[in-house]
Parts: structure tokens; sequence; C-alpha cells
């Protein structure tokens, strides 16, 4: 017997019941692939809307902060105006008076005779002290400019000349500068106001106005009268910077004698911002002589050292080293035959700015504004920027002198202006006179080589008596 077995591959026609089948099976392969197409299709258009929701929303929020930023803003815009009386004239005998006719007394002369009647208005006394610790309500986070500033112990802060670090270790900011509690003599009839060396002060603070005092972190040399920091010589305008590859902190100074002839750098380091500092040598830099003085760090962490040169008649900028410890090769004059000193510089939007006041010892004079497309020039100067007070004050830079300028994270295009009111009769007395910048809108003014108005923003530092961050910088202070 012989089983009949069928191939596979048979050629007998398929019955209608296959037929059937197969149009079933493709019927439900279309509508499934329908459904899963248009499934897909509401699902992208879901996804697509929620885009448009989120981002309208951020939008919102941007839209409502700057809003908020420029109210703020505009606050801190609607400056003070102050009207001074002057004093009457002190009487004269009939004989002084044909022998040297007086000539008028103008607000400065007011302001550097220390037995003005006046005297109270440019330096108030410790009954008006600014105190952190006492709880003043609605006053409390006021910066009110000129007044005596004190430290959590209840001490007069002594950080004259001096400059802010914000550590990211730590979260905190450190205040640097001059400490002159001591008495304040001159070397011989003509010298310049001084103080002899005491050392460098430090405070922190979380908030900007609350400040602890971390001591002396660079003391003066005692005993050694050939050394740097003899008490005898001369330490001004401290500025700290922190070196993210070598892990240090690294302090710049103006090192001079009490005649002022040295006209030299200095540098220190630490491994912590409230030191000790160990001072390691002077010099001056790319051979020129260097006064006043500042240190900035760039976002991509190279560091630039600006000081006053040749008789302080122009400034001259340059790199440091990749350790922050010595200045490169490379330098570049600028603002020459300008006579400029007390550089503070910061930068905002790409732009480079730079606050300077004239050289007329301890009297004030008038603060100029430049800017520049790339940190080594060339630089501009946009004019005079304050605003309020009076003519005389803008004239006077409010009677202080600029030593740095503090951005604040999260408030673009705002700044804290850090200025000295030198009492030349009792440095120990200056007075700290901080007060908001801002860089924003259209320079009012042409650069006087063309007449043509620069790109950049105009900085405007406005006077205010009484004046206080806006209150979401308390809620950003606890982020940073």
């Amino acid at each position: 017997m012989v089983t009949k077995i069928k191939r596979a591959n048979s050629s007998k026609p398929m019955s209608r019941n296959s037929f059937v089948f197969l149009a079933r099976f493709s019927s439900g392969s279309r509508c499934s692939t329908s459904t899963l197409v248009w499934s897909l299709v509401v699902v992208l258009l879901m996804l697509h809307l929620y885009t448009l929701i989120s981002h309208t929303d951020v939008q919102s929020k941007e839209i409502h902060r700057d809003m908020s930023h420029r109210i703020l803003l505009r606050e801190l815009e609607e400056v003070e105006e102050e009207n001074i009386q002057m004093p009457p004239p002190r009487k004269r005998s009939p004989r002084a008076a044909k022998r040297k006719p007086r000539r008028p007394t103008t607000l400065i002369d007011e302001f550097l005779d220390e037995s003005s009647q006046i005297r109270h208005v440019f330096f108030p006394t410790i009954k008006t002290a600014v105190d952190p610790m006492v709880d003043a309500g609605n006053d409390s986070f006021y910066y009110y400019p000129g007044r005596i500033w004190l430290d959590t112990e209840g001490n007069p802060i002594q950080a004259h000349g001096g400059g802010i670090l914000y550590d990211e270790k730590s979260r905190t900011y450190y205040w640097y500068g001059e400490y002159k509690d001591g008495p304040t003599y001159h070397a011989h009839k003509k010298g310049a106001a001084r103080v002899d060396v005491i050392g460098v002060g430090c405070y922190s603070s979380k908030d900007l106005w609350t400040w602890k005092n971390e001591g002396i972190v660079l003391a003066a040399e005692e005993r050694n009268e050939t050394h740097d920091l003899h008490k005898s010589n001369v330490l001004e305008r401290p500025k700290v910077i922190y070196n993210d590859r070598t892990g240090k902190y690294v302090m710049w100074m103006h090192i001079d004698d009490a005649n002022y002839t040295k006209a030299s750098i200095g540098v220190a380091i630490s491994d912590s911002p409230t030191g000790p500092f160990d001072y390691l040598y002077s010099k001056r830099p790319h051979g020129f002589e260097s006064r006043d003085m500042t240190i900035f760090k760039d976002d991509d962490g190279v560091a630039y050292l600006v000081y006053s040169s040749e008789d302080n008649t122009e400034l001259h900028i340059g790199p440091l080293d990749e350790n922050y410890l010595d200045v490169t090769h490379v330098a570049r004059r600028i603002l020459v035959g300008q006579h400029r000193e007390a550089p503070a510089l910061f930068k905002h939007e790409g732009t480079y700015y730079m606050i300077t006041s004239g050289c007329t010892g301890w009297a004030p004079n008038e603060a100029l504004a430049h800017a520049a497309e790339s940190i080594m020039g060339p630089w501009e100067t946009m004019g005079n920027p304050c605003i309020g007070g009076n003519k005389v004050f803008r004239l006077t830079t409010f009677f202080a002198q600029s030593t740095f300028v503090l951005p604040l994270p999260g408030l673009p295009g705002l700044f804290i202006f850090m200025a000295d009111r030198w009492n030349p009769a009792d440095l120990r007395d200056s007075r700290y006179v901080w007060l908001p910048l801002t860089a924003g809108g259209a320079a009012d003014q042409p650069l006087d080589y063309s007449f043509g108005f620069p790109l950049w923003s105009r900085v405007s530092i406005y006077w205010h008596k009484r004046w206080r961050l806006p209150g979401e910088w308390s809620g950003m202070k606890m982020k940073l």
C-alpha cells in the first residue's frame, strides 16, 4: 500500500472560507494600524500642548520676574536730593580781612575742616550708628551711607579701601580692608595723613549687612624695620581672590613706605579665607611703580592686576600667572594722561566696566566710568556715573572714593558700589558709602574722540540717605 503525501506547495485553489478569513484578518490589521497611528497623533498633540503650556508658564514667570526686577530698580533710581545749608562765615578782625580777603568757603572746605559746624552732616555721631545686632524693625537691612557701621561685637568696622570675596565653599561673603584703628599723624608737615600699619581686617557675612569680625588676617611686623609690613610703612587696598586650581586664597595689596616712594605691590597667601595669610614678597609689577590697585577675576578664571602708575598719570593692566602669585610679561597702558586712581572693575553682559577717581589726595573728587569690550582695552571714558544729591555731591562722588563694585547674583544689572569717605583728621573714623549701581540702558554721553555714542550700557550710581537691597534678595542669599 502506498500512502500519498500532499505537497506543501500544492497548486490546489483556495476555498471560499480561506478568502473570508484573509479578508477579515486584513481588515483587522488595517483597523489596528489606524488606531495606533491616531493614538500616536493624540499623544504628540498632548505633548505639544503640554510643552506650549509649560513654555508659556516659564515665559510668564520670566516676565513677572523681569517686571519685578524693573520695579525694584525704579525704586532704587528714585534718588534723593541734598540741600545742605552752609554755616555763617566766622568773624575775622578788620586787620586780617584787609591783609587777606576771604575767599568764598565751599562745601568741600567744610568737609575737610574738622572743626566745621556742619561736620555731623558728613560724619554722623555714634548715636546714629548702624547696629545689626539691635532689632531695628522696619529699619533692618538698611544701608546708611556715611554713618558708623558696627560689627556683631558692637565695634566700628575697620575694613577701609577694601574688597569682598564670595567663598563658594562656605557660601559666605568676606570683606577685607585696611585696619586703621590707630592714631592718625603726619610723617612731616606736608606729608599725607597716615596710620601705622596694623594689618588687614576681615569680616564675614551671609547677608552683606551683618558682619562678624574674623580678626586681623595679615598682621603688621612690629620689630623688623626692613620688613614690608613694618608698622612704619603703608599697606593699602587689599583684595583677595580664590584660585580654583591651587585651592589657595591670594591677597594682593599696595605696599609703600612712609613717603610713598616704594610704590610696589605685595602678595600673601592662605589656605583659608579667614587666614592667617603668609606674606610672600613685594615688587614693582612689570618694572613700573604701582600705587592704588585692584584685582579682578574673570569668568574664565584668569585674574588681572590693575594699578596706577607713572606718578598716577595712567593705569596699567595685565594678567596674573596661573597661581595668581605674580604678573605675567603682558601688560597694557590705559587711560594714559588722565590722572586716575582707585580703580574698581566689574563685568556686565560681556562688557567690562571700571570706576575710577581723580588724584587729589584725601580730598574727594569726581568719579568717572569707563568701559571696554576687552579687559586689555582699549578703554573709553563714559563720564560721571553719579546721580542725585546735588551738584557738589555728584562732583565729589558723594564725598567718597571708589574701592570695589560687588555683583549681586540673581539680580542682573544691579551691583553695590563700595566707596570710602575718608576722614583725614582721624582715618580710623573714615566711613563707608555703599550705594546701588546699575548697568543698563543706552549711554547718554558721547565718546570724547568721535562724538559718537557707545554701544555698551550706561553706568549709574544713585544717591540715597537710606536704602536696602530688594526683598527678594533675602530669599536669594539663602540659596547661595
